[in-house]
């Protein structure tokens, strides 16, 4: 259902190509974003533009192809989204995975590309759009995407947890530092979803389908999370219904955190 949340904003949502960067490229637009969706995938990038505007001819979406490993191209973006729409919000969700290992074994090519991606994809997005959320209407919003495992550390997941880790206090960094010019900051950290980078985990585990049914049974709600569930409350963070919320990590794990 259409909203009018998010009217008169520019959004870059970052690994829109599928997943949780596609169902909140989706439901921005809905919410009435103009939406510029980046992603490294052209294929899956132009389909989520593809999906956005079946649902809604009216909706403004525009692909990127961007990696966000390279600095100097998310400044491009970020240039040419702010010259031509302005930018007001800016959702770093591109990541990456890595098979699970003991920390001994992770070779060094593993860890400098989850390193890469996951944490200085998200340095590239701040870096290159905050000159532009400061210079905005004092009311501009940052959501970079972190993980539980940001929280608590998973077990032979090193380097992942190292990275959503240092998501989330850089999250908290760039909250303090921004804030006086109106910009808000927040992270999401999200349980096990079920999405494909999510997929990927539960291919290394022999039979899929029946690892991903016992990590379920490890959740309280007796399932994994879905992209439109961690999608949502990455529009409430961008909303003005956040707008005392900055510095925080949003956990949407299904209660797998209290257990």
């Amino acid at each position: 259902m259409a909203s009018t949340r998010l009217a008169d904003r520019t959004v870059l949502v970052t690994g829109a190509g599928s997943g949780i960067g596609r169902e909140t490229t989706i439901r921005c637009a809905e919410a009435g974003a103009t939406v510029i969706a980046t992603d490294v995938d052209s294929n899956g990038g132009q389909e989520t533009v593809s999906m956005v505007q079946e649902a809604d001819p009216d909706g403004v979406v525009e692909f990127e192809k961007l990696d966000v490993t390279n600095r100097e191209r998310f400044g491009e973006v970020a240039d040419g989204t702010a010259d031509q729409y302005g930018l007001d919000c800016v959702v770093n969700n591109a990541g990456t995975g890595h098979p699970p290992a003991n920390v001994e074994d992770v070779s060094d090519g593993t860890f400098d590309y989850v390193v890469d991606v996951n944490l200085r994809g998200v340095w590239n997005g701040c870096q290159a759009t905050l000159p532009h959320l400061k210079a905005g209407d004092g009311d501009a919003a940052i959501v970079n995407v972190s993980s539980l495992a940001g929280f608590l550390g998973f077990p032979k997941q090193s380097v992942y947890s190292l990275t959503k880790g240092a998501v989330l206090n850089f999250s908290r960094a760039v909250a303090a530092e921004a804030g006086p010019a109106g910009v808000r900051c927040n992270a999401v950290c999200p349980g096990f979803t079920d999405t494909p980078l999510g997929r990927q985990y539960f291919e290394t585990k022999g039979d899929p389908e029946k690892a991903m049914e016992k990590a379920a049974r490890q959740y309280p709600l007796k399932r994994l999370g879905e992209p439109e569930e961690i999608a949502e409350p990455i529009l409430f963070l961008l909303s003005e219904e956040a707008s005392w919320i900055s510095g925080h990590g949003l956990v949407v794990d299904g209660g797998f955190s209290i257990t």
